[in-house]
């Protein structure tokens, strides 16, 4: 889940960059998103992106098979992602969602709000959640909090992507896919003010 906010000038179209789950009612045109796509540079292939998940999955099974665990996937960024990833994930899992969002100076941390709470059922079950990017990862150790106060009896997190950043993180995934540079990416269900999100690699605007 993306924290950090930028300022972009794109050919005119003044883009301010916020957190995927900060909630803005400016939206794309449709040629607007199509231009800002042409523009783009491609850092890693549908390919790339297919193989990495199929990583991840070895991965995870490996660690968690045993275990039984509850999967939480955050809205609405890791829905691609969680969508390739669990028919990989060939042993007994529940599944449910959560949603939250930051607002309130949400580049400087914000408060939390929690559109859908983790479920009750989380205490005493090892919990996986999913996220498609993990950037300052504030809203990332704000759920574990919130699991591990619920009663869970572990946390683990798996994500994407993770944008290297010249900052001390609050969290480490256990599970990462792909390193990101500090530059606004989309694709793959990280989106630029709701556009991209379907599209099967992931792009960077260019400085």
């Amino acid at each position: 889940m993306r924290d950090a906010a930028t300022f972009l000038l794109f050919d005119d179209f003044f883009l301010f960059t916020v957190s995927t789950d900060i909630h803005i009612d400016l939206m794309l045109s449709c040629e607007e998103a199509k231009k800002i796509l042409g523009a783009a540079e491609q850092i890693f292939s549908a390919d790339v992106v297919s193989q990495t998940v199929k990583h991840m999955a070895a991965e995870i099974t490996a660690a968690l098979s045993h275990r039984y665990p509850l999967v939480l996937s955050i809205m609405g960024g890791a829905v691609v992602f969680t969508g390739q990833l669990l028919p990989l994930l060939e042993f007994p899992l529940n599944f449910d969602y959560l949603h939250v969002s930051r607002y309130d100076n949400a580049t400087r941390g914000g408060k939390i709000n929690w559109k859908v709470s983790p479920p009750e059922n989380v205490r005493n079950r090892v919990v996986l959640v999913l996220d498609d990017i993990l950037d300052e990862g504030i809203t990332l150790a704000a759920i574990r909090e919130r699991v591990m106060s619920q009663g869970a009896a572990a946390f683990y997190s798996a994500v994407f992507a993770e944008k290297v950043i010249d900052k001390p993180k609050p969290i480490s995934a256990d599970f990462v896919g792909v390193m990101l540079p500090d530059r606004f990416v989309f694709g793959f269900g990280m989106d630029i003010y709701g556009a991209w999100r379907n599209l099967p690699a992931i792009y960077a605007l260019k400085a």
